[in-house]
């Protein structure tokens, strides 16, 4: 059966040696640019390739007029996925140590975004398979190529433009997933300008996953987006965040929950605040 949006370690693990299956360590820390790379290389999910944040999975930083991690070009992201031994009739299954906001999610929207539905997160990520106790082997790994044709994307995407067009828009919801003390302008660390989109609702991405790191279940996780999205329907919800990733994980857990697709601002603040002439709050 293939799979949308989780899966468990249990569910996971008789697919290790299937060639059909295709696992991506997404492990990202934004502090130390190579943490990722070296704890996959101390030890992975048998099987699995790596994904770094800012190589594979986002594009070119533009010099003051980008976010921080743009989007990929489709051509480039193809070309990658196939090199990972990915195509359209490949299983895949994302996982970091982040319960998936750091970049898992961001690797499942990427993919629904060229148009690929068979992929899934790993629920409770890394650290759930080490304490399930299933295999893991170091060093680095590779499979064979593939290629990757993109198709009508599934995930949707708003610009600037189309933020801007929705302040203060009643059928429309601008959810921030950062922490809401970043949503607030209180603890600012990342990007130089502290603060949020006006309009925006707060709705941080961990507030989707219990203290073990397991996604909620899907009708707690209605619950929270039903509590701020009123009586907007759930594909006019626009997600942002720092720069476009953990945004991913809300749409992650809305899509889950069973709700319609949202919109991703993929510059999201760190692209806004670039033009001063676009508000703040």
């Amino acid at each position: 059966m293939t799979r949308h949006t989780l899966i468990t370690a249990a569910d996971l693990l008789p697919h290790l040696a299937d060639p059909a299956w295709a696992l991506v360590d997404c492990r990202y820390a934004l502090a130390a640019a190579d943490w990722g790379q070296q704890e996959y290389a101390a030890g992975h999910i048998p099987g699995a390739v790596y994904a770094d944040l800012p190589r594979d999975l986002a594009g070119p930083v533009g010099a003051g007029q980008s976010g921080r991690h743009p989007l990929p070009a489709v051509d480039a992201l193809a070309a990658r996925l196939g090199a990972w031994g990915i195509d359209g009739r490949v299983q895949v299954v994302a996982y970091d140590a982040a319960g998936g906001a750091l970049a898992a999610a961001r690797l499942w929207w990427l993919l629904r975004r060229l148009g690929h539905a068979a992929v899934a997160v790993l629920d409770g990520g890394w650290q759930g398979w080490q304490t399930a106790g299933y295999p893991v082997i170091a060093g680095a790994e590779s499979r064979a190529a593939r290629r990757f044709t993109p198709q009508a994307p599934a995930a949707r995407v708003a610009d600037s433009a189309a933020v801007r067009a929705a302040l203060g828009a009643a059928s429309v919801r601008l959810l921030d997933a950062r922490a809401a003390d970043r949503y607030r302008g209180e603890n600012e660390t990342i990007d130089p300008v502290a603060g949020h989109i006006p309009t925006a609702q707060s709705l941080p991405y961990a507030g989707n996953l219990d203290a073990q790191g397991y996604f909620l279940p899907p009708e707690a996780l209605r619950a929270r987006f039903a509590a701020v999205l009123g009586d907007v329907p759930a594909e006019d919800a626009i997600y942002y965040c720092g720069s476009g990733v953990t945004a991913a994980h809300n749409i992650l857990a809305a899509t889950h929950a069973g709700l319609a697709e949202g919109r991703l601002y993929a510059g999201s603040w760190s692209e806004w605040i670039t033009d001063p002439q676009r508000p703040r709050a």
